[in-house]
Parts: structure tokens; sequence; C-alpha cells
């Protein structure tokens, strides 16, 4: 949970936390990573700040960060988040949300029957707004469009010489 803006900046950031922090232990063999996104916001499948910063993440760990954006207009159809937030806010109903840490203790205290466990950290970084991605800088992204909707779809691979 962030206090700052919701950039793409942030969204990697928050892919990258879960990576250093549960990911690589509990995946410690893979070359690849699957992310699920909705068509807008700051993860959205036009914007270049959060492409940007998919590809430092793929630099940065070694990982092919293959991309799946749900088409516009049909976020209800992302089971995960739907079902996940269910949960937190039946968890959090009737406190008052006072602060942040108030907010990341009901958060990760939300636990399900079925044996899932949310993890929640707050994160103070700041994520200025209105970064502008240059046409130069866009190119040296290694992204790598599906067949099928690719701009929807896409994998951005490691960068071998930056």
């Amino acid at each position: 949970m962030g206090t700052d803006h919701d950039t793409g900046a942030f969204a990697v950031a928050s892919i990258r936390g879960w990576w250093r922090a549960e990911g690589r232990r509990l995946y410690p063999h893979t070359d690849r990573l699957l992310i699920t996104a909705d068509a807008g916001g700051s993860n959205g499948w036009r914007l270049r700040l959060w492409k940007w910063e998919l590809q430092g993440l793929a630099d940065q760990t070694g990982l092919a960060l293959s991309v799946c954006h749900f088409p516009p207009g049909t976020s209800k159809w992302n089971k995960v988040e739907h079902r996940l937030f269910s949960f937190i806010s039946s968890n959090w109903r009737g406190e008052p949300l006072r602060d942040y840490e108030t907010v990341v203790q009901l958060i990760a205290a939300t636990k399900t029957a079925k044996g899932l466990k949310v993890t929640c950290r707050l994160d103070h970084s700041k994520y200025p707004v209105g970064r502008k991605i240059t046409d130069k800088e866009f190119k040296r992204i290694n992204l790598k469009p599906d067949k099928f909707h690719g701009e929807w779809n896409y994998t951005i691979l490691p960068n071998t010489k930056l």
C-alpha cells in the first residue's frame, strides 16, 4: 500500500517488493513471471512509464515479464481481485481507518477458509506524476508483442546490453 501517487513506477515497485520478499523464495528456479493487469490505471497497456519500469525490473532480476491485460471495460473479469477485495472489506468492516498503519494491519490480517493469507506492506516512497518516457527511451524497451492482441499481451525481456 502506497502513500504517494499511483503511477507505473509504484505498480512495478509493488511487483518488485513481492519478488524480493516472497517470489524468489517461492519460485527459485523460474526465469519468467506472468503479470495480469487491468487495461487502465497505473499499469495500463498504453502507458510507457509502466513498460519502462517493467524493463528495469526485467534487467534487474533477469526475468522475462509476460503481461496480459484484461481488455478495456472487462476488469470485472478479474476474479482474484474481486474475491480478494471482498475478504479484505469483510475483515475491516466496522473498523475506523484512522491511519495507514491501521489499514495495513487490517489488510495483512485477512485470511480465507481455503488458506489465502494476504501480505501488505506500507510504501512511503515518492512516485511523482508526469514522468514522460521519450521515444529514444521507449525504443530501449525489449518488448515482444504476442501473436494474439500484442498490444494487450506482451513479454518484456531483460536487455543484455544497456
